[in-house]
């Protein structure tokens, strides 16, 4: 599993979308693991220790995560195991052997009340199973004294993998008519945009190691914490169906597409509750690491073209 490469990166979740993409965009920094199931359970802590052990990385980027937000309801245990116990241990082993952790939270960790877009200073209130349990681990790997940065994100969609983006497509092509959310307002973020920050980040970092001879913790450490990294714009769970059948009405012409109807959040009941505000500013993640998050119209388009070819 170990190699001799200067810098090791561990990816978690290899499968899901932000996994994915990680593993194209951090190809050119180092010697990439991305560990199966079979090779990581990020439920069993020793698994953790074992891996971080035997592939003694330099970075941990923990994209793995129990995203099942409904489900998380009627699972809380397995959710919390892997959302909060999880990052708790990365940050123990990584502080052990002087790695950095890049941890990736959610939106969810706000109820969702506030007007306005929501900054990193912001007192938290998680609403749901999900959202405590990743909340949680936020302050776990926080409390663990390890170098680390905690990306809060929201609405991740690409063009591969389950997503709200490529259901919505499946649908149109087969039904006449859908009925979306309109009452959550957020910005949809696409995963290869979080993976090339993520890159943008590492690489930063270690440039600061080369430069100023100092160590990777002491080059995370003024810069470390908690950033927002979400698509830049906003709109709702409507907006971006109605939006994506566009774009896909264009590139397909000729195909017959469902048309959509806006729905109040009481139209559509799910055992998790959602926050009705999940915009993030994302102003300090420029301000601060130089890295601006596209406007997730944009975005979209790359993804539609993608989808298409």
């Amino acid at each position: 599993m170990a190699s001799d490469a200067k810098t090791r990166i561990l990816v978690t979740g290899g499968s899901g979308q932000v996994g994915d993409a990680l593993k194209h965009t951090l190809a050119n920094l180092g010697d990439i693991y991305t560990p199966g199931r079979g090779d990581l359970n990020l439920a069993d802590p020793s698994s953790i220790r074992n891996v971080m052990l035997e592939f003694q990385p330099r970075w941990v980027v923990n994209a793995g995560a129990h995203t099942a937000v409904d489900r998380a309801e009627s699972e809380p245990e397995l959710a919390f195991a892997i959302n909060a116990t999880a990052p708790e241990v990365f940050g123990e082993e990584a502080k052990k052997i002087g790695a950095a952790v890049i941890h990736f939270s959610t939106d969810y960790v706000f109820d969702g009340s506030k007007t306005t877009p929501y900054v990193e200073t912001d007192p938290t209130g998680p609403i749901s199973v999900y959202g405590r349990s990743k909340l949680a681990g936020e302050n776990a790997l926080a409390a663990s004294g390890c170098a680390h940065f905690v990306f809060r994100t929201s609405w991740v969609y690409g063009a591969t993998g389950k997503n709200f983006l490529l259901s919505i497509l499946r649908f149109a092509r087969v039904r006449e008519h859908l009925r979306i959310v309109s009452a959550q307002h957020g910005a949809p973020t696409w995963s290869f945009d979080l993976a090339r920050m993520t890159t943008h980040v590492i690489a930063g970092r270690e440039d600061v190691v080369t430069q100023s001879g100092v160590s990777l913790a002491e080059a995370v450490a003024p810069v470390g914490g908690v950033y927002h990294a979400g698509g830049s714009g906003e709109t709702t769970w409507y907006g971006f169906a109605a939006q994506a059948i566009d774009d896909l009405r264009k590139l397909e012409p000729e195909t017959k597409l469902a048309s959509v109807e806006p729905i109040a959040t009481s139209e559509y009941p799910t055992p998790a509750k959602r926050p009705v505000n999940s915009r993030l500013d994302c102003s300090k993640l420029e301000t601060v690491l130089a890295w601006k998050m596209p406007e997730w119209r944009d975005s979209l388009t790359k993804v539609m073209a993608a989808i298409r070819r």
